[in-house]
């Protein structure tokens, strides 16, 4: 799917290199077709590597997808330069009164905190309240799908003993979901985060249900099931290298973190990690786009609906 993004967006020179399809301003405004709208909530804090990762994800099928970023008025960016912030980033007064076929809600490195007591947390609950009725589905990853679990449906995180950190295999629960069509029984998903939801109090909510499982990352991917909100607990969007530039940062930090499992070769950190996981990155968000946006969202985005 083409991805129409500003030019002068660092991650365009990177993916089209990378021979991602990108569809700058000026080309898509040649197309008379109604482009679908997709707005990133970008809580992550290394925003242009986040931006680079889903856009990668967002593109490469024959339709066009127009592309927004979102940041909190109540929280200032201290790793992303100010000038990238004000030339791709919108407020949520800016966007308040539009529609949009879907949304994603990014992870953020807040797990440890109570949900209460993070900075944003009341702005987040009005645009996770206006998502209902303004964006035909949306896509929560990692302490997004997190929060988003708990403000619609009251579902608790539990803090683990120790960070959940690697690649790890999940069985798929319901291989006719569209969401998992095409996805094998078993496939990987790499994980980073130190808390997670209790499979239990997910199945307490007939409204939802749980697509793939980890016997040792536990509850990974969880449908609404109007196909109007997902939520996946890893992290599908990360590169090859990402769990390695997080060890070695916690390393550097004095943390002492333990070695991501399923990672590096025979845990050997100077060894190149296998990538294990990319082409069942690309079909989820694929399957995503085209049955849960493309397919189901009016043509008349104005009408959506909670």
């Amino acid at each position: 799917m083409p991805i129409n993004i500003p030019g002068n967006l660092p991650a365009v020179k990177i993916l089209e290199a990378e021979n991602v399809f990108v569809m700058t301003d000026e080309r898509a405004k040649s197309q008379d077709i109604r482009p679908l709208k997709i707005i990133i909530l970008n809580l992550m804090p290394t925003k242009i590597v986040t931006e680079t990762q889903l856009l990668r994800l967002l593109g490469n099928s024959p339709l066009q997808v127009n592309i927004e970023f979102l940041q909190m008025a109540s929280h200032i960016s201290k790793n992303t330069p100010q000038d990238h912030m004000s030339a791709f980033y919108k407020y949520f007064e800016e966007v308040k009164n539009y529609h949009y076929d879907g949304m994603i809600i990014t992870g953020a490195p807040v797990e440890l905190l109570n949900f209460e007591e993070v900075d944003y947390w009341e702005e987040l609950c009005e645009i996770m309240r206006w998502s209902r009725r303004n964006v035909y589905s949306t896509l929560h990853i990692c302490w997004g799908a997190q929060a988003g679990l708990y403000y619609h449906y009251g579902i608790p995180k539990n803090i683990y003993d120790e960070k959940l950190s690697g690649v790890f295999s999940h069985r798929v629960l319901n291989a006719r979901h569209p969401l998992m069509r095409g996805v094998d029984d078993v496939f990987y998903l790499p994980h980073s985060r130190n808390t997670g939801v209790k499979t239990t109090d997910v199945q307490k909510h007939e409204r939802l249900e749980i697509l793939s499982l980890s016997d040792e990352a536990g509850v990974s991917i969880v449908a609404k099931k109007n196909g109007r909100q997902f939520f996946i607990l890893g992290h599908p969007e990360y590169d090859r290298e990402t769990l390695a530039k997080e060890f070695f940062r916690d390393l550097d930090k004095g943390i002492e973190p333990k070695i991501p499992k399923n990672y590096f070769p025979e845990d050997n950190t100077d060894k190149t990690p296998v990538m294990r996981w990319k082409a069942h990155a690309n079909l989820l968000f694929m399957n995503w786009l085209n049955y849960y946006v493309y397919q189901n969202t009016p043509y008349d985005i104005s009408s959506i609906k909670e």
